[in-house]
């Protein structure tokens, strides 16, 4: 019998997509306000190259950050695998080609960077909820070998 904490609701999907694109987001974004501008572009950019006295908070932030993406690529990997990963991402780009289409998206200039973000976190959210959605719609359970 499935116990609270082995069942998925909307919210559990809605908490997952949240954080998936918060760490999309929090990585890079168009507005300059992203890991890859605070700590990555001074050093490696048109910059001096000094990471400045605030290394080792760029540090463990970049951290925090790999370990949240090793996190979601891992679960992503695991239960959508390469073809679930293709039909996930060929299922959003139909969405995105319709919804455009109808004029309801600008898929030109800045926003189709905000799309690209928005699609690859429900990418990431989809990878760590499917194995539930999955038990759900089939009563199997999906688990990792262990020897």
């Amino acid at each position: 019998m499935a116990t609270s904490s082995e069942t998925l609701s909307w919210g559990g999907i809605g908490t997952r997509w949240v954080l998936a694109l918060l760490l999309v987001l929090a990585t890079w974004n168009p507005t300059g306000t992203s890991f890859v501008h605070w700590a990555l572009t001074p050093m490696f950019g048109s910059g001096d190259g000094q990471a400045g006295g605030a290394a080792p908070l760029k540090f463990l932030a970049g951290v925090i950050l790999l370990a949240g993406w090793v996190f979601y690529l891992q679960a992503t990997r695991r239960s959508l695998g390469a073809g679930g990963t293709v039909l996930v991402l060929a299922l959003c780009a139909g969405v995105v080609w319709l919804l455009a289409s109808w004029k309801v998206l600008a898929v030109q200039g800045p926003a189709i960077e905000w799309i690209v973000l928005v699609v690859l976190s429900i990418l990431l959210a989809m990878g760590m909820s499917w194995s539930h959605i999955s038990r759900r719609m089939s009563g199997q359970i999906d688990t990792d070998e262990v020897q």
